[in-house]
């Protein structure tokens, strides 16, 4: 489906629908943190980046650790002017490139097989699914880093700061799948040092299906945070 064709609102439940024909990893890595981003919660972060705060359609995009280009492609199917995918992990890469290619947007991305401090340029926008730090202490913060270096405005998910039951109830009783919370003063202070300003955190529950040989379970439930961030003029 061509770039032209998506100037339009894309219906939620048709983005959740693309995402979900979106193969993921062959094969994780649980060092890199590569679990995939639910339809539910991909679909939450790139409506309310492109509807509530306009910035998808017609604007450039990086998807920062694409993987398999879940956001990416996301991206380019709701009308994002270009996009650009970057992982370090060659198969995830490639993965993303069939990905695109079976949705018909090969020509409407491009991807980068490098690690992130390769990135240069400016986008208008990053999206970004980074590695909350369970394996890799503050692995989220060098994203973070380099998404506020190269981006006007970043959109990012992060583990919610503690293990919140209330909350999860109440987004499990909510029917539009997200609530507005405070930030972590630890991300809102990393955020300021290096020149942004967190415009809104929103919280969304997502499930993470059985991966690795340590997961216990056949599914689990955590709560992650979605920050809305721009960058200081």
């Amino acid at each position: 489906m061509g770039r032209s064709a998506q100037q339009r609102l894309i219906r939620k439940l048709d983005l959740e629908l693309f995402l979900s024909k979106i193969k993921p990893h062959p094969s994780p890595n649980a060092g890199f943190e590569q679990y995939t981003t639910s339809e539910s919660v991909a679909g939450t972060m790139l409506y309310l980046a492109a509807y509530t705060y306009g910035d998808i359609v017609g604007k450039s995009v990086l998807d920062l650790g694409c993987g398999t280009g879940r956001l990416a492609l996301a991206a380019a199917f709701m009308g994002a002017h270009s996009v650009v995918g970057v992982d370090i992990d060659k198969t995830a890469v490639r993965t993303a490139f069939e990905n695109s290619a079976k949705t018909d947007l090969k020509a409407n991305i491009n991807w980068v097989v490098g690690d992130i401090d390769a990135v240069e340029g400016n986008f208008d926008t990053v999206l970004q699914n980074p590695p909350f730090g369970v394996q890799k202490r503050a692995a989220d913060r060098l994203f973070l880093a380099k998404a506020l270096e190269v981006g006007n405005v970043v959109y990012s998910l992060h583990n919610h700061p503690y293990n919140d039951k209330q909350l999860m109830s109440r987004l499990r009783a909510n029917a539009g799948g997200f609530l507005q919370v405070a930030a972590s003063p630890f991300i809102q202070r990393f955020v300021e040092e290096h020149g942004g300003k967190v415009e809104a955190v929103y919280a969304l529950a997502m499930v993470i299906p059985h991966m690795f040989e340590f997961h216990t379970k056949a599914k689990h439930e955590i709560v992650v945070d979605f920050y809305a961030i721009r960058r200081n003029e």
